[in-house]
């Protein structure tokens, strides 16, 4: 990930989570990139997004982007000082396009990076939306293309919020096709670009 000069100045916990951010540790498939971050939400704020990408042949297996808030205000709606923005898309494979619990296998997905992570989220709050893009006439021939969209936020507790952004890669991993790490081995970090 880019790194953008971290100034205790602003704001002392703002930059212990930017800290966190770029230390945490991520898989090899993961094309991480720090972008333009939303201005008017809060005083503080960083967005990434993140392409999983396959080690065989550079394909985009899933893509996403994450962003951190910070407002020492605590508004009301997010329970704290911090929330994080998520937002993940993949192509799914055809033959699920009709499966009833698509939806809620994607959100588990979201639920269970989180806890294996040991992350307790506040205000939890999202969408899984499935879109089925079916062809006719000439084009019937194709093969229905089956997209899933993740969208999600919650509260952190505090500014260690690498952890957050770990569980979220892992999610999108996940949405991606990439099979878990088992537990307790820890990726081998690779190049970021």
């Amino acid at each position: 990930m880019a790194t953008r000069e971290i100034s205790d100045a602003q704001s002392p916990d703002f930059a212990h989570a930017l800290r966190s951010l770029h230390e945490s540790r991520l898989r090899p498939e993961v094309r991480l990139t720090e972008v333009p971050a939303p201005s008017r939400l809060a005083p503080h704020a960083v967005a990434m997004t993140a392409d999983i990408v396959d080690a065989s042949d550079g394909e985009d297996l899933a893509t996403g982007r994450f962003v951190l808030l910070h407002d020492p205000s605590e508004p009301e709606p997010w329970g704290g000082a911090w929330r994080v923005v998520t937002f993940a898309r993949a192509e799914l494979e055809p033959e699920v396009a009709g499966d009833p619990m698509l939806s809620a296998v994607g959100w588990s997905w979201l639920t269970d990076a989180l806890q294996a992570h040991g992350i307790t989220p506040g205000n939890l709050a999202g969408t899984v939306t499935r879109v089925v893009s079916e062809s006719f006439a000439d084009l019937e021939e194709r093969e229905p293309d089956v997209e899933m969209e993740i969208r999600a936020s919650w509260t952190p507790a505090d500014s260690a919020v690498g952890v957050h952004l770990q569980a979220w890669v892992d999610m999108l991993g996940t949405v991606g096709g990439l099979p878990p790490l088992p537990a307790g081995v820890t990726a081998l970090p690779g190049r970021r670009r």
